[in-house]
């Protein structure tokens, strides 16, 4: 064991409910809603890394940390480099994103802080003016879906970060 694998086990978080077991029938249509947002994404020809970058920030943001893990391995495994999955908390201050990324990200951020702005409307301008409204109502899925399963697993912490393998 290395002193890295050591530092990793001496931390334990404790599982506080098993959501799949007591929620079934809802965990179940939480798979169908984020199954119908990748759909979405599908039909309008939505680049697979990029959403990506948005299931991590919304859960960067949210402090999700099962997720952040899931969806960073996925990006890696679709692409995606390390240098911009290791600046996304940062993404404004870094030259690594386009100017679509960039709206779709902060688009993202303004979903998932609603109660703060209630998306303001030079957010939606900027994602209007990179995205078709196909492609902004396929992203509001995507966004409305990963902090639907973020509160899910941060209230619950029904799922350990690094148990997904993709």
């Amino acid at each position: 064991m290395t002193t890295t694998d050591t530092a990793y086990a001496a931390v334990t978080i404790p599982v506080r409910l098993d959501f799949d077991s007591h929620a079934a029938a809802f965990a179940k249509a939480m798979g169908h809603l984020d199954h119908t947002a990748t759909k979405e994404l599908d039909r309008v020809g939505f680049d697979p890394k990029l959403r990506e970058l948005v299931r991590i920030r919304a859960s960067q943001i949210n402090g999700c940390a099962y997720c952040i893990d899931m969806h960073t391995k996925d990006a890696m495994a679709a692409g995606e480099s390390e240098l911009r999955l290791h600046g996304l908390a940062a993404w404004q201050e870094t030259p690594y994103f386009t100017a679509r990324e960039r709206a779709a990200l902060a688009f993202t951020e303004a979903v998932t802080l609603l109660a703060g702005e209630h998306v303001p409307t030079s957010d939606y301008d900027a994602v209007a003016a990179q995205f078709s409204p196909d492609e902004i109502a396929a992203l509001l899925s995507l966004i409305v879906t990963i902090n639907a399963w973020n509160a899910i697993g941060v209230t619950a912490r029904c799922w350990l970060p690094g148990s997904y393998e993709p």
